[in-house]
């Protein structure tokens, strides 16, 4: 089950930034399946969700493209991101 908190955060993200991707993470021994979600800046967020399934339906409800990222990896503006924030930008 996908609490209240965890819902409404992606419902805001996807609402509030433009060009929104969706990138499922699978199950590991260690976390539940999450959803990473990308901005078109790369601005992200990330959060555990019941199944894939869930994720999917997320998305098509948000009108989100949406990814498996063990087949298609994360995309390069995350990394862009990520970089400039570590830079302090």
């Amino acid at each position: 089950m996908v609490d209240a908190a965890t819902r409404s955060h992606l419902d805001e993200f996807v609402t509030t930034r433009q060009g929104v991707e969706a990138f499922l993470e699978p199950q590991t021994t260690m976390t539940r399946p999450s959803l990473l979600l990308v901005a078109f800046d790369g601005e992200w967020t990330r959060r555990s969700i019941e199944s894939p399934a869930w994720g999917r339906q997320f998305a098509a409800r948000h009108a989100v493209p949406v990814y498996d990222a063990g087949v298609v990896g994360y995309p390069q503006r995350m990394r862009d991101f990520n970089a400039r924030r570590k830079r302090g930008h």
